[in-house]
Order: structure tokens, then C-alpha cells, then sequence
């Protein structure tokens, strides 16, 4: 039993060095322009899918091939965009049917603006659990776990 105990464990060991070696790192970045295309593939050879229309859209990068990224979109949709399309600057999507924005990190603070489904706000700097935005003419803070955008 000890010789079976022995050789899963280093089964599993080398199973997740493995699987940790060969997956890929996701992160965010956002959209440049007002106006970018998503494409069925890593070229400007392949048709467009999607026109995006929303500067600063947050977009979970998955994949490269040269100069192209595959993305994926709050709703799903995934695709290619040229790597001149995208941004480090921060953003995120708000994923809750209604977000309150309090003037601090904390719900104890005052209320400022209530954030709809779908709002993309500008990301300031974030804590553990808050993050500090801005949407429209409003800054305040939000909870981090109400955001699509954010790692």
C-alpha cells in the first residue's frame, strides 16, 4: 500500500508541473480605439466578426500568433485583434444588475451613483476587495467582486 501511495503522489506531482507548464497565461488589456474589428482569425486576411465601438472595452487576452491576440469579450465572444488595438489601461465592466458607488472602500461610506449592468468604468487603483473608478462624471469606490475586467 505504501509503494501505491508513493507513485500517485508522484503522479500527480508531475501531472501538475506539467499542466501548470503548458497553460497559458491569461490577462486583461483593453481596447484603444473607438472603433476596433474582431477577427474569425490571427490575420487581416480573415473576415471581421465583431466591430467593437467602446474604447477602453476590457477584453480577456487567451492566446498570440505575431502581431495578433485572441480575446474574449464579457459576453463570450472571442476572436483576434491586432495587438496596435489594445491597451494597458485599466477598465472593467460592472456584472451586477445594480452597483453602488460609495465615496470610500467601505459600504459605511456615502452613497454616490448606482452602476447599471454592462457600465464600463475606468479603473484608478484597486485594494483587496474595492476598487477605485470612474464612470461619466462620478469617481468613488466600488466592490472589486461586481467587475468583469480585473484578475
Amino acid at each position: 500500500m505504501h509503494k501505491y501511495m508513493q507513485k500517485l503522489i508522484l503522479f500527480f506531482t508531475i501531472f501538475f508541473y506539467f499542466e501548470n507548464l503548458l497553460s497559458k497565461e491569461e490577462y486583461f488589456l483593453t481596447l484603444r480605439n473607438e472603433k476596433v474589428n474582431l477577427r474569425q482569425g490571427p490575420s487581416f486576411d480573415y473576415p471581421v466578426k465583431i466591430f467593437y465601438k467602446k474604447k477602453y472595452l476590457p477584453v480577456l487576452i487567451q492566446d498570440s500568433s505575431n502581431n495578433f491576440r485572441k480575446v474574449r469579450d464579457h459576453e463570450n465572444n472571442s476572436g483576434w485583434v491586432h495587438i496596435s488595438q489594445l491597451t494597458k489601461k485599466k477598465a472593467a465592466i460592472v456584472v451586477e444588475d445594480e452597483l453602488i458607488m460609495f465615496s470610500g472602500s467601505t459600504v459605511y461610506s456615502n452613497p454616490i451613483a448606482l452602476l447599471k449592468r454592462g457600465r464600463l468604468v475606468k479603473i484608478k487603483k484597486c485594494n483587496e476587495n474595492w476598487c477605485k473608478v470612474v464612470s461619466g462624471d462620478f469617481k468613488g469606490w466600488v466592490r472589486k467582486e461586481s467587475l468583469w475586467g480585473l484578475l
